[in-house]
C-alpha cells in the first residue's frame, strides 16, 4: 500500500503536516458581517476562548488596523432562537452615535450599549468611545430573543420572542432596565425575518408552521405599524397561502423603497430575487416581478437568524447566487440589468452594502473565510481582502476540490468534492469521506482546513453534495423527501464506487465521517455495505423515533419531510434507525458528544455504543460536559481530530 521507503522518507522529510492545533486556531470564525456608515462591524467566534463570540468593529478601509472590542469578555453574543440562534446582534447609527444591542449567552437577556464615532479634525481618522455601560434591557425570563432590529424612531428594539412553543414580536424600551417584553404581534407558529421600512410605519416578516421548515414552505407578510405599536391590515405578499397545495419558500425580505420589497422565491425550482410594489389594495398576493432570474439559489436553508444574500446599494440590488455549491456576486437595477462582479471567491456569505459599498465573508481553495470589501463604484469592482501572513502553507502545498459528477440515486446526476492527497505517500490513498450535516447544507470549495489535515497526511477526501444538497435547485433537494437514509446513502456509495473505477482509491482503506445528520447518514451507510472500512461520528442521529420525540421545537416536524409521518411509516423510522441496524454493522466507530447537546440526546449514543460493544465491534465513546450540538471550542476540535486519526490509522493498519 506504501510508497517504497525511500521514496517515502523523503516526501515526508520535505513537507510539512498540517497539525490540529493550526486547523482549529489558525483564526476566529468570522460571522454576520454588516456595514453602518463609515463602519464595518462583525461578529467573531474565538475557539481559543472557549467558542466565546464577540462584535468588532473597525473603519471601511482600514483592513490593517486593529479593530475594536465592543463586547469584551465575559460578553458572549449568542442566542438560543430556534434551537440554531443567530441574529443575536442589533445595530443602528444616527449622525456619529452608533447604537448597539445584543442577546448575551449567559442569561439570555438583551443588552444595550451606545458608542460615539467622532471624527478627528486633524487626520482621517475616528475615535470611538462608549457612552454608556451595557444596559439590561430585558428581565430574566424562560424565552430566547434575536433577529430584532433598532426602531431609532421610537427607540425601541422590535425582535422575535420565541416562548412556551410560539413566536411573537416583541418590543422593549430603549431607556429602561429589566423590563418585560411588550408583545405586539403573535404568529401561529415560527415568525423570521422583521424589516421595518425607511419611514418606520409598515413591517415586513416571513412565517412558517410545523411540520415545514422555512426552505420547504413559507410565507411573506406585511403589515402597517401603528402609533401604538400594534400591527394591523397584515397582508400576505408572496410564498405558500394556507389554501395552497404548492410548497414555495421565501427569504430575506429587505426595504427597496417605503413601498417597494425585495425577497427571494423559489416558486421556479430556484431561489431567485424578486421586487414587489407594495400599494393599499386588498389583494392578497400582489404581484411582483422578477429581478434576478437565474438557474442558481440566491438564498440558503435558515437554519439560524441573521443570514443575508441579498442587499441594496443606492438604487440597485446586490445579490449572491449560487450554481453547483459556487457563489457569485451580481449587482442588479430594479429593472432586472444584471452586472457579474468578478471576485476571487467560491464561498460568499453575509452581504451587506451602503453607499456604494458592499461587505460580505468570501473563501477560495486558498484563502480561509475573510472579510471582504467590494468598492461599487469603480469599475473593476476589484475587492480589499486582508492578507492572510499566518498561514504557513504556499498554495502548492494546498489539495483543490475536484468537481466530480456521477450517477446517484435513481441514476441522478449528482455531485461531489474530490480533494487528491498532497503529497503522495501510497500507491492507491485511504479515502476520507465527508458527508455534510444539515441535510439541506451543501460542500463547498472555501478553504477547509480539516480537508487539508488529511490531503497533507497523503489521504484523498471526498465531500459529497448528496441528495438534499443545497445550491442545486428545489429538485434536487426534495430527492430527500421521505427518502433519508436511502437516497443520502445511495449517494455517498456510488461517489465512492465512482473513485474506485477511476483508480484513484484504495477499496481496502476507506474511512467516513458526518456530524448531526451527516453521523446518522455515515451510521446508515455503515449497515448497507462493508465498503467503509472505520467511521468517526459526531453527535449523530441514531434513534429516528427518539429524535422525533425528544429533539427542541425548530426541527420537531422535519422527519415528515425527511421519513414521513410517524403513523404511515413506522417500519421506515424502525428500519433506518441506525440504532436498530447493529447486527449489520462490522466497521470499528468513534464517537463524540456534547453533553449540552438539546438536539441529539446522549441515550441515542450511549445505547448505539453499547449494542456495537455487544458486538464485540471497537467502539469507543468520548464525551465533552461544555459543549452542545456543534462544538465550539479549540481544544475540545483538536481532541476531536487527533483522537480520531489515531483510531483511523489503528484499525485501517496503516
Amino acid at each position: 500500500m506504501k510508497v517504497n521507503d525511500s521514496a517515502s522518507g523523503s516526501l515526508q522529510n520535505n513537507h510539512q503536516k498540517i497539525d490540529a492545533e493550526t486547523v482549529y486556531a489558525l483564526s476566529p470564525k468570522i460571522k454576520e458581517t454588516r456595514l453602518l456608515d463609515d463602519w464595518v462591524i462583525w461578529l467573531e467566534q474565538r475557539p481559543n476562548q472557549g467558542g466565546r463570540t464577540t462584535a468588532l468593529i473597525r473603519r471601511w478601509g482600514h483592513l490593517d488596523c486593529q479593530p475594536k472590542e465592543l463586547t469584551p469578555s465575559p460578553w458572549n453574543i449568542r442566542s438560543r432562537m430556534h434551537g440554531y440562534g443567530g441574529g443575536a446582534l442589533t445595530l443602528a447609527s444616527a449622525g456619529d452615535t452608533i447604537f448597539l444591542a445584543w442577546v448575551d449567552e449567559s442569561n439570555g437577556c438583551l443588552w444595550y450599549q451606545e458608542w460615539s464615532a467622532l471624527k478627528n479634525c486633524r487626520d482621517e481618522g475616528f475615535t470611538l468611545d462608549a457612552l454608556n455601560n451595557p444596559c439590561c434591557l430585558s428581565k430574566l425570563n424562560d424565552c430566547h430573543l434575536g433577529d430584532g432590529l433598532i426602531d431609532l424612531k421610537q427607540m425601541i428594539w422590535l425582535g422575535v420572542m420565541e416562548k412556551e412553543g410560539r413566536d411573537y414580536f416583541v418590543k422593549f424600551s430603549l431607556f429602561e432596565e429589566f423590563q418585560e417584553p411588550k408583545v405586539i404581534y403573535r404568529a401561529e407558529d415560527f415568525l423570521g425575518y422583521p424589516k421595518l421600512n425607511p419611514n418606520g410605519n409598515r413591517l415586513v416578516w416571513v412565517e412558517w408552521k410545523k411540520p415545514y421548515m422555512p426552505w420547504d414552505r413559507s410565507s411573506l407578510f406585511a403589515a402597517r405599524l401603528t402609533d401604538c405599536n400594534r400591527l394591523d391590515s397584515i397582508k400576505l405578499l408572496a410564498g405558500t397561502s394556507s389554501r395552497s397545495s404548492s410548497s414555495v419558500s421565501v427569504f430575506q425580505p429587505i426595504w427597496f423603497s417605503n413601498n417597494q420589497i425585495i425577497f427571494s422565491e423559489d416558486q421556479t425550482g430556484w431561489w431567485n430575487v424578486k421586487l414587489l410594489d407594495l400599494d393599499d389594495s386588498e389583494d392578497l398576493m400582489p404581484q411582483s416581478k422578477n429581478i434576478l432570474n437565474l438557474k442558481a439559489e440566491s438564498a440558503m436553508p435558515q437554519w439560524v437568524a441573521g443570514m443575508s444574500t441579498i442587499s441594496k446599494s443606492d438604487d440597485n440590488i446586490l445579490a449572491l447566487s449560487c450554481k453547483h455549491s459556487i457563489w457569485t456576486l451580481n449587482l442588479v437595477n430594479k429593472c432586472g440589468l444584471r452586472i457579474n462582479i468578478d471576485l476571487p471567491f467560491e464561498d460568499m456569505s453575509y452581504l451587506d452594502s451602503h453607499n456604494g459599498r458592499a461587505v460580505l465573508i468570501g473563501s477560495n481553495p486558498f484563502q480561509e473565510a475573510t472579510i471582504v470589501e467590494v468598492d461599487l463604484t469603480k469599475n473593476s469592482y476589484k475587492s480589499q481582502v486582508k492578507n492572510n501572513n499566518s498561514f504557513p502553507f504556499s498554495k502548492e502545498l494546498i489539495s483543490v476540490g475536484e468537481n466530480l459528477w456521477f450517477k446517484g440515486f435513481k441514476n441522478s446526476k449528482t455531485h461531489a468534492w474530490y480533494y487528491p492527497p498532497l503529497p503522495i505517500l501510497y500507491d492507491k490513498s485511504p479515502l476520507l469521506v465527508k458527508v455534510h450535516s444539515g441535510p439541506t447544507f451543501m460542500s463547498s470549495r472555501g478553504l477547509n482546513l480539516p480537508i487539508q489535515f488529511w490531503t497533507s497526511r497523503g489521504w484523498s477526501v471526498l465531500d459529497v453534495n448528496y441528495s438534499g444538497s443545497t445550491g442545486f435547485g428545489r429538485e434536487y433537494r426534495d430527492r430527500l423527501r421521505h427518502g433519508w437514509g436511502n437516497a443520502d446513502v445511495f449517494d455517498c456509495c456510488a461517489a465512492v464506487n465512482e473513485l474506485i473505477r477511476l483508480g484513484k482509491v484504495s477499496r481496502e482503506h476507506i474511512a467516513i465521517e458526518g456530524s448531526s445528520a451527516g453521523g446518522f447518514t455515515a451510521l446508515a451507510c455503515l449497515s448497507s455495505t462493508n465498503i467503509f472500512r472505520v467511521s468517526s461520528c459526531k453527535y449523530p442521529v441514531a434513534d429516528l423515533i427518539n429524535m422525533l420525540h425528544t429533539t427542541h421545537r425548530f426541527e420537531s416536524g422535519y422527519l415528515q419531510y425527511l421519513i414521513g409521518g410517524l403513523e404511515d411509516y413506522y417500519s421506515e423510522y424502525l428500519q433506518r434507525s441506525p440504532i436498530n441496524n447493529t447486527k449489520r454493522i462490522s466497521t470499528p466507530v468513534i464517537f463524540f458528544h456534547g453533553l449540552k447537546d438539546n438536539v441529539v440526546c446522549l441515550d441515542q449514543v450511549s445505547t448505539m455504543v453499547n449494542k456495537l460493544k455487544n458486538n464485540d465491534i471497537p467502539v469507543e465513546l468520548h464525551t465533552y460536559s461544555n459543549e452542545g450540538h456543534g462544538f465550539r471550542d479549540a481544544s475540545v476540535n483538536v481532541e476531536v481530530l487527533e483522537l480520531t486519526e489515531k483510531f483511523f490509522l489503528k484499525h485501517l493498519k496503516l
